[in-house]
């Protein structure tokens, strides 16, 4: 990490030519760089064309142990805004604390956290004032756009706010509300009733127990749950297995931590009601 600081340091004070993967300002827009893809998505959001956003986890990888590539880390140290969740990515906070030199916005200063879960952003609501805190960086470091700002993040609150109450509706009147997940991701939904039992912990390589698997087959059970859930981004191993132990179907839920190279036109609103109907399948809720 030393090396990679001198290295850094050394880019930022001699120009380079033909390093196109490297940050650039020359185009005038504010340079934001974001830990994973639900910040990123919210800069891009809010910014709009007046900003370039650099995400620091490539897409189809998991982002809880993601180490910045040198590239990154210079896109880091030179980027205006740093958009990042302490906590969640410790190779990246590190990098922030030794290379950033911009501005630096901790989304859990703005959205605390429920006790150690790290999963905000499936709360819509607690998504929408991480725009609202952008939107105020970006309005000081780009005074001249300050008004376009503000006007994406209302854009942004009124396109969470009505995925919130898709949810809150969609899920009112189900058969059951407790959920088998492959990893404690989705706490954040007990606003909307739903109960998660996860398979592992709030990492998807934490291990479960014996007596945790267990417990949650017998769970499963007493709840007549018939879905176990997976994670497109992590290991389906554990889900597949208990799956079919128990002659169980599977589906897949979305922590919506980043997207793949296959995913297209998908976003965290599309990803966020296919979640929403996954939920409503396996719980048998009726259709508002």
């Amino acid at each position: 990490m030393v090396l990679m600081r001198w290295l850094v340091a050394l880019v930022l004070v001699v120009p380079l030519t033909g390093c196109a993967a490297l940050a650039s300002d020359d185009d005038g827009r504010v340079q934001v760089t974001a830990g994973f893809y639900p910040l990123a998505w919210v800069a891009e959001r809010v910014g709009g064309p007046y900003v370039r956003v650099t995400g620091l986890t490539d897409p189809g990888v998991e982002p809880h142990d993601i180490e910045p590539t040198f590239a990154r880390t210079v896109a880091l140290a030179r980027a205006d805004l740093v958009v990042v969740e302490h906590g969640l990515q410790p190779a990246i906070d590190e990098a922030v604390e030794q290379n950033a030199e911009g501005r630096v916005l901790d989304t859990t200063t703005v959205s605390p956290l429920d006790g150690d879960d790290p999963h905000f952003w499936l709360d819509p609501e607690r998504l929408a004032v991480v725009g609202d805190a952008v939107a105020a960086d970006l309005a000081e470091l780009d005074p001249p756009h300050a008004a376009a700002y503000a006007e994406n993040a209302a854009a942004l609150h009124a396109d969470l706010d009505a995925v919130d109450r898709e949810f809150t509706g969609g899920l009112a009147d189900c058969e059951r509300h407790v959920i088998v997940s492959s990893h404690d991701a989705f706490g954040y939904w007990a606003k909307y009733g739903i109960e998660v039992a996860p398979v592992a912990g709030l990492t998807p390589d934490a291990e479960p127990t014996p007596a945790g698997i267990a417990r949650l087959q017998q769970l499963i059970r007493d709840e007549g749950i018939t879905t176990v859930f997976s994670e497109r981004l992590a290991s389906k191993a554990l889900t597949d297995t208990l799956a079919r132990d128990l002659g169980l179907r599977t589906a897949v839920l979305d922590p919506v931590e980043g997207l793949t190279s296959e995913d297209g036109s998908e976003n965290y609103l599309s990803l966020m009601r296919e979640n929403l109907t996954a939920l409503q399948e396996a719980n048998g809720c009726t259709l508002p």
